[in-house]
């Protein structure tokens, strides 16, 4: 974490216990996916690939900590629980983006080429579909049944998410309500799911819970606009995965829904003819002049604007956690979701 927040000095401890429990988590993460199928190991070892920031996994740790009233040492006070939440969250989400990759056809993935690229589509949806199994048997080993049921309705959630974007393929006409509904159930509900599951591992009290939920809830909506607007912005070095990929596969994102609505006619005319260009190649000319059009109505400014807005109201939510090194870091992991470029 260190080096991608510019830490002050009384977060430090509190970072170095974080990364010296997500090697927990990674530990965990191996061993539950562990097959004596060569095969099988093969595709589990080139997912591992797709780690990034491991958010979602710094959340329940995060939130655990936050909500934790033990006033022991930091690292005695991160449970198996949350280390096992953790990694079952990280399953979830890696299953996401194998499948997203197969839906988009993308080639590239944390700057190396996707499962689906190297070996199909058909091994790349079954290892999917393997990632999520492991993350429900992984559950079953915990205490109680409140982290099963939790997953289960984001990963639910996060399924109907993607099928009421699908619906809506193509869709140019698509307004800012529906938008927000895909967005808060196919990204925000998993994130918002492991910064609850830190308060559940922590015995926290419902409000407690329902606070953290809501505060993982904005800073998940505000991580899928950030990523729209690096979809239209950034490069595939910068970003590490496969760019362009909304507009290609018609995927109407915020910047393009407030262009269409605050363009003239002619100039919406224009943009919906380039979108129609973009589907299915997205090429650097039908990209360059899409972007331009884009910033032509401020609607990139917008983007960030509401991005930062709904980081603001996420932040609001933590004010029911006493004052803590965790609940900074928070705070500060929050303020990087709209700042970053990657």
């Amino acid at each position: 974490m260190q080096g991608v927040l510019d830490l002050s000095a009384d977060l430090l401890p509190v970072s170095q216990a974080i990364a010296g429990a997500l090697s927990r988590v990674e530990d965990v993460f191996d061993k539950q996916l562990a097959s004596d199928l060569p095969p099988v190991s093969k595709l589990v070892k080139h997912v591992e690939n797709y780690r990034g920031k491991m958010l979602r996994p710094t959340l329940v740790l995060a939130c655990g900590l936050a909500c934790e009233r033990d006033e022991g040492p930091i690292e005695s006070r991160i449970s198996q629980s949350h280390i096992v939440c953790g990694a079952v969250v990280e399953m979830v989400h890696m299953a996401t983006l194998v499948h997203d990759d197969v839906l988009d056809e993308a080639d590239m993935r944390r700057r190396g080429k996707t499962v689906n690229r190297l070996h199909g589509n058909e091994a790349a949806v079954i290892l999917g579909d393997y990632l999520i199994a492991g993350a429900y048997h992984l559950c079953s080993t915990l205490p109680t049944n409140d982290a099963s049921l939790a997953v289960g309705r984001a990963s639910m959630v996060t399924c109907a998410g993607e099928l009421l974007q699908l619906h809506h393929r193509d869709d140019y006409s698509l307004d800012e309500a529906t938008y927000y509904e895909i967005v808060a159930r196919k990204t925000a509900d998993l994130i918002a799911t492991s910064a609850e599951l830190g308060a559940i591992c922590s015995n926290a009290d419902a409000r407690t819970r329902e606070a953290v939920r809501k505060f993982g809830r904005g800073v998940g909506i505000a991580f899928q606009v950030q990523d729209d607007i690096l979809d239209l912005l950034g490069s595939e070095k910068t970003v590490g995965k496969s760019v362009g990929k909304d507009a290609e596969k018609g995927k109407m994102t915020l910047p393009i829904i407030h262009h269409l609505a605050s363009a003239d006619a002619r100039t919406r005319g224009r943009t919906l003819l380039l979108l129609e260009q973009a589907s299915g190649d997205m090429s650097h000319e039908h990209g360059a002049e899409l972007v331009q059009a884009i910033h032509a109505t401020d609607s990139i400014a917008f983007s960030r604007v509401a991005a930062t807005r709904h980081i603001a109201e996420a932040k609001r939510e933590l004010a029911v956690l006493p004052d803590s090194p965790a609940k900074k870091l928070l705070l500060a992991m929050a303020d990087a979701v709209v700042t970053r470029a990657f």
